[in-house]
């Protein structure tokens, strides 16, 4: 099995990489909080977790690190209405 880190450095690297983040949730079917939702657990396949850890209460989190000085664009992401899970 293959695993992928994603690292994202910067205003432009964190912006872009939550946007690639958000594609990625919505072509697997992973909701905001984490969850695949059950109708479609038997339907795909494992390739996904190339990019997504499972952690121990079903939720699926993206491999990736987002690093930037400036706080407020990490911070958005750590916002209660993202659209893809943190950890």
């Amino acid at each position: 099995m293959r695993e992928v880190i994603s690292i994202h450095v910067g205003q432009a690297g964190v912006q872009i990489g939550n946007a690639c983040w958000e594609l990625f949730c919505l072509e697997h079917g992973i909701q905001p909080d984490g969850q695949m939702p059950s109708d479609k657990q038997g339907q795909i396949d494992d390739s996904f977790s190339t990019f997504f850890s499972e952690t121990g209460t079903g939720r699926h989190v993206p491999r990736a690190i987002m690093v930037d000085l400036e706080p407020t664009v990490v911070g958005q992401l750590l916002d209660p209405f993202r659209t893809w899970p943190t950890k």
